[in-house]
């Protein structure tokens, strides 16, 4: 009786531990292109057991050829993401960050941002940047320019510069990286989003309704900056405003504080979405 207990609770360290390394496999791969791979993979084992089930010889054949054949054309192809997760296996950072580290990517990324927003805003050049966070933004991203660059403030004030060829449209970031530019967005169909807004501003409002995006519009007609969120605007929002917001939604997740509520903060006038 003793002996099976201990047996039932190896399984269960064994099954926990399993699902840990899986869900984070799986948060390793959220939003990159080896997440098509996992899909494909998994279409590929459920053909797999159907043909086992009703006894498809033919079928069967041709994915143990798949199966043969498809860990090593896994292996070419997707050798820089496998590359990385070495590297941060090999850093200790695969399955775990600190958050001291995450906070300072976050500051890092915010201090790149304002800085272009402030040299866009006071030359009056538009802009729309948005923010990846727990929705995966890959539809958007394909419907532009691919960049899968660092982030810096330079590259931002270069791509939104007018008559260049990816001054259109919106940068998206995901976290250090500027993932592509020139992107489409899906523009609020809200019929009490004021008048004055023009297509960025829509822009912006549309994203952040139909994800948890997060997107900074400069104007090009007057130079403000807003700040779209959860379907709603800040329109002229002051720079402490936006760092401060951009920080509390960023930064990583605790449950000791509770949020104050977005149109409740000061720094623009609230423009419903």
């Amino acid at each position: 009786m003793e002996l099976l207990k201990e047996i039932r609770i190896k399984d269960i360290i064994d099954i926990l531990i399993v699902s840990y390394v899986i869900y984070q496999l799986i948060l390793l791969v959220r939003g990159t292109r080896a997440i098509q791979l996992l899909k494909g993979i998994i279409v590929v084992v459920l053909t797999w057991a159907l043909s086992v089930w009703f006894k498809l010889n033919t079928l069967q054949w041709l994915m143990n050829q798949a199966f043969t054949f498809g860990v090593l054309a896994v292996i070419i192809i997707f050798q820089p993401e496998l590359r990385r997760a070495l590297e941060q296996l090999g850093r200790g950072t695969l399955f775990s960050r600190s958050s001291s580290d995450e906070e300072q990517d976050v500051t890092q990324r915010i201090s790149q941002i304002l800085k272009a927003v402030n040299h866009l805003a006071k030359r009056k050049i538009g802009a729309l940047i948005v923010f990846e966070r727990e929705t995966g933004l890959n539809d958007y991203i394909e419907s532009g320019i691919p960049l899968e660059s660092q982030l810096t403030a330079e590259l931002l004030i270069n791509i939104f510069t007018p008559n260049t060829p990816l001054h259109d449209g919106a940068v998206i970031v995901r976290k250090q990286q500027i993932m592509a530019a020139g992107c489409y967005l899906p523009l609020s169909e809200n019929p009490f989003i004021s008048k004055e807004l023009g297509t960025r501003h829509r822009a912006a409002i549309g994203m952040s309704e139909v994800s948890d995006a997060i997107a900074v519009v400069v104007s090009e007609e007057t130079g403000q900056v807003s700040l779209a969120l959860n379907g709603q605007i800040v329109r002229d929002i002051k720079e402490e405003s936006l760092v401060s917001k951009l920080f509390e939604e960023l930064r990583p997740k605790t449950k000791s504080k509770e949020k104050t509520p977005f149109w409740k903060r000061k720094g623009g006038e609230r423009q419903h979405g």
